[in-house]
């Protein structure tokens, strides 16, 4: 069963036809996508797919776009070979699907990528990024993994981590005013509970007209009026690793 009577979650908007820079290796029990600069760092960017998983082209250019930056970019499956959502799929089971795909249970994964990146890319200043489901897991880590330096949570369902906000990273939250998955009144809740218990800096951000996935799904050829909001959003991504690596 399709989903045109009700669009998939994730506005997975048109993918690029995108192969990618670097290549998929083995780290540990999963499977990563690796891209290097050419010149030698000590700094890498760990990537958190969405729901589509790893092999999205979109979320490959992101990495791939970090590299050119200056970054080790990595983005390993965290779904560990549980097959990704299809826009195909019936919505209907959406919910029982993401269940099995819990994005507070991805530690045991960051520990091995984390190892990798010290030992193989001889990383010593680690960030971390994610998209929509990898955004929350990106608030579930600033939360709890003292190997990281900062992170960037783009459009993360809020929802999954409404209750805890004593970040111990710099985070910067990206989301769009028109996003139907997070209401803005999410957003301003989640701003107001990090006013009350963050010790750490942070921000928040919303970008006008802008929907679920703008920053790493739309196509700035196809929708014109979005690219500079959708260039804004990885500008900001990008000065933000800058501040904290």
């Amino acid at each position: 069963m399709a989903n045109e009577s009700r669009p998939c979650p994730c506005d997975i908007g048109d993918r690029f036809d995108y192969g990618g820079r670097g290549q998929e290796v083995q780290v540990g029990h999963i499977k990563a996508y690796v891209c290097k600069p050419s010149a030698s760092t000590d700094k890498a960017v760990i990537v958190i797919h969405d729901i589509f998983g790893w092999q999205l082209p979109n979320t490959r250019y992101i990495a791939d776009m970090l590299t050119t930056n200056g970054y080790i970019a990595i983005c390993p499956d965290f779904f560990v070979g549980q097959e990704a959502w299809k826009p195909s799929n019936d919505w209907a089971s959406f919910d029982d699907w993401v269940k099995t795909r819990d994005a507070g249970k991805i530690d045991k994964e960051i520990d091995v990528v984390l190892k990798y990146l010290k030992d193989q890319c001889g990383a010593k200043k680690i960030g971390v990024i994610g998209f929509c489901w990898g955004g929350a897991a990106v608030q579930h880590l600033m939360l709890k993994n003292p190997h990281l330096k900062t992170g960037v949570s783009l459009y993360g369902v809020i929802r999954r981590f409404e209750d805890k906000h004593s970040l111990l990273h710099p985070t910067f939250f990206i989301f769009g005013e028109k996003d139907d998955i997070i209401p803005l009144e999410q957003v301003t809740l989640l701003e107001q509970k990090l006013k009350q218990n963050c010790k750490t800096d942070y921000e928040v951000k919303i970008y006008p007209g802008q929907t679920h996935g703008f920053v790493h799904r739309k196509r700035e050829d196809i929708n014109p009026q979005d690219k500079p909001y959708i260039e804004e959003g990885r500008m900001d991504m990008i000065n933000w690793l800058n501040k904290y690596l």
